[in-house]
């Protein structure tokens, strides 16, 4: 293995070992010592490639937002559901893994949404970014819905995307709070009825 191979490997084992860490405790719980420690790297070696703590954040969350949204394209973009159908299912995926586990799995942005947006702007912009690279994402479907049907409001696919976006955040913080499946469970219901084409 050349060396070039080794270093994007050990930087990708550092993120997947923080991200887990950060998951459980969040980041300003997230100690370096302990977390290089869990990824049996040497505490010297976190600086050859993040310059602070801060600049490992910002890596997380930009590895975080690329593998989910890679995810929600999977489930936007399967050609045998209608558009809505295929929306609807992204949702009720989330729902039903909170249901199975008890908690908001493996969410990174709704785990530092609010935990980090006033202690860091370069966190606060990777959140950012991720949440418009969300909400894109969710408009293009509802474009296709559009075509098919009325959307709801008389709203544009992205007004209706950032809505459902807000929504769906709003009810993963209070599920996460409370520990129970109702706010997500009441937010899917509205968006099953923001789209009843009927």
């Amino acid at each position: 293995m050349n060396k070039s191979m080794q270093r994007n490997e050990t930087r990708e084992h550092l993120l997947a070992t923080g991200e887990q860490v950060c998951l459980q405790r969040g980041f300003t719980g997230m100690g370096l010592s302990e977390m290089l420690a869990l990824a049996e790297v040497p505490k010297g070696s976190f600086y050859h490639y993040f310059r602070s703590k801060e600049a490992f954040g910002v890596a997380l969350l930009e590895r975080y937002f690329v593998n989910f949204l890679h995810q929600i394209e999977q489930q936007l973009t399967q050609p045998a559901l209608p558009a809505r159908e295929r929306l609807l299912q992204h949702f009720r995926y989330a729902e039903t893994l909170f249901i199975e586990q008890g908690h908001i799995v493996g969410c990174l942005g709704v785990k530092l949404s609010a935990e980090v947006c006033d202690l860091s702007e370069p966190m606060r912009d990777a959140l950012q970014r991720g949440a418009s690279a969300i909400i894109a994402a969710y408009a293009r479907c509802l474009t296709e819905v559009a075509a098919e049907q009325a959307l709801p409001f008389g709203q544009t696919p992205q007004q209706l995307a950032q809505r459902c976006y807000l929504l769906w955040l709003g009810a993963s913080l209070q599920s996460k709070i409370s520990r129970e499946s109702g706010p997500i469970s009441l937010a899917l219901e509205t968006i099953e009825q923001w789209l009843d084409s009927h």
